[in-house]
C-alpha cells in the first residue's frame, strides 16, 4: 500500500474499499486490515484535497435539534428563555458562554462549531 497522492489513485482506492464491503470479511484478516489501511488513506487524501467547512451555529442547532426530533420549545428550556431562543435562532443574539456549554451537553453540538462567528 502507498500514500494516495492523486484523483487516479483515490478512485482506484475507493473501488477498492467497495469491492471489500461487499464480501463478509472476518475481523483481523488481511482483507479486513486492507480495508482499514485504504479507509485511513481515503480519509487523509479527502480530508487533504476535499476539505469541509465547519457548519454555522445557527444551521447545527437547528439541524440538531431535528435530528433529536425536538422542537424549538424545548431549545428554550435549554437556553433558559423563550425569547432568548427567537432572538438568537434569528441572529440578533450571538450564543453566550453559557449557552455554548448547554447546547454542547444537552445536544452534543462540538464548541468549536457553536463558537465561530455568524
Amino acid at each position: 500500500m502507498k500514500p494516495i497522492k492523486n484523483n487516479t489513485q483515490y478512485e482506484s482506492a475507493l473501488s477498492r474499499i467497495y469491492s471489500l464491503i461487499q464480501k463478509d470479511l472476518k475481523d483481523n484478516s488481511p482483507l479486513s486490515d486492507e480495508l482499514e489501511i485504504l479507509s485511513v488513506l481515503v480519509k487523509e487524501y479527502e480530508n487533504a484535497n476535499f476539505p469541509m467547512d465547519k457548519p454555522n451555529p445557527l444551521e447545527a442547532i437547528k439541524f440538531r435539534l431535528e435530528q433529536k426530533g425536538m422542537t424549538e420549545a424545548e431549545l428554550s428550556q435549554i437556553l433558559g428563555h423563550r425569547s432568548r431562543k427567537s432572538e438568537i435562532l434569528s441572529g440578533k443574539r450571538k450564543l453566550s458562554l453559557a449557552m455554548i456549554r448547554k447546547l454542547n451537553e444537552v445536544l452534543h453540538i462540538p464548541a468549536e462549531v457553536l463558537i465561530q462567528s455568524y
